[in-house]
């Protein structure tokens, strides 16, 4: 089933600049070859929490199919095991790697990798005064896994004023895609004054994919909530 909400972000994102983007409409699954896909299975599903789903019988090579959080992950079983590279051993939180946020705490999820023996490193980043904690370890082929509170940190997209000018004749008779705040929530403090909306907020809505969004206005994605009058990004 086509996301018309994402399918309608993306037509705005296309009349920015002309880039011509891919016209998707969301991430459907990650595909993880794997040596062995017993332990892989055992892996996302016991310690990550997804769930088997059925696969298509049609395939003639072995794998498996898991969901959960949104997103689908397909293992699949690798013809020739020994020749893949070598397992890696080092952590780096710089390599290829999925992440996740938490519904508890980190500590919960520290306690919970220290139970099953995974070794695992932490980092934190700090921005603004925001803190972001980060957890970094491996699946079973060395693929690397992030759980972190990325959510802590706003959502400013990097628009500028053209952009915004190019993509609003594009919403003409098209139900905006955006992620917009509500008015209730747009102040992040007391010590942040009102901003009056501008010219290119009016003209779409607010808080639309496209416009240019002010620092003082932004929030984080834990607290964004969708439009009540158009049809909008879940975040």
């Amino acid at each position: 089933m086509v996301n018309t909400a994402s399918a309608g972000v993306n037509k705005a994102a296309a009349a920015q600049g002309g880039r011509g983007a891919l016209p998707l409409a969301s991430l459907n699954h990650i595909s993880v070859v794997c040596r062995s896909l017993e332990s892989s299975l055992g892996f996302y599903r016991d310690v990550l929490g997804f769930i088997q789903i059925r696969r298509p019988g049609s395939f003639d090579f072995d794998g498996a199919w898991l969901f959960n959080f949104g997103i689908g992950v397909h293992l699949l079983q690798a013809e020739d095991p020994e020749s893949l590279p070598p397992r890696k051993t080092e952590i780096n939180p710089k390599d290829n790697h999925i992440s996740f946020t938490t519904c508890e705490s980190m500590e919960a999820v520290q306690r919970r990798l220290k139970e099953l023996g995974i070794r695992y490193v932490q980092r934190r980043v700090v921005e603004g005064g925001i803190h972001v904690d980060q957890i970094f370890f491996h699946d079973p082929d060395g693929f690397m896994i992030e759980v972190c509170t990325c959510d802590n940190l706003p959502v400013i997209p990097l628009v500028t004023q053209l952009d915004a000018a190019a993509c609003a004749p594009a919403i003409v008779g098209v139900a905006p895609s955006c992620k917009r705040v509500s008015n209730q929530h747009h102040q992040l403090s007391n010590n942040v004054p009102d901003v009056p909306p501008t010219a290119a907020q009016q003209s779409v809505g607010g808080g639309c994919v496209g416009e240019v969004v002010d620092p003082a206005a932004t929030m984080s994605a834990s607290t964004m909530m969708t439009c009540s009058e158009h049809a909008c990004m879940q975040v």
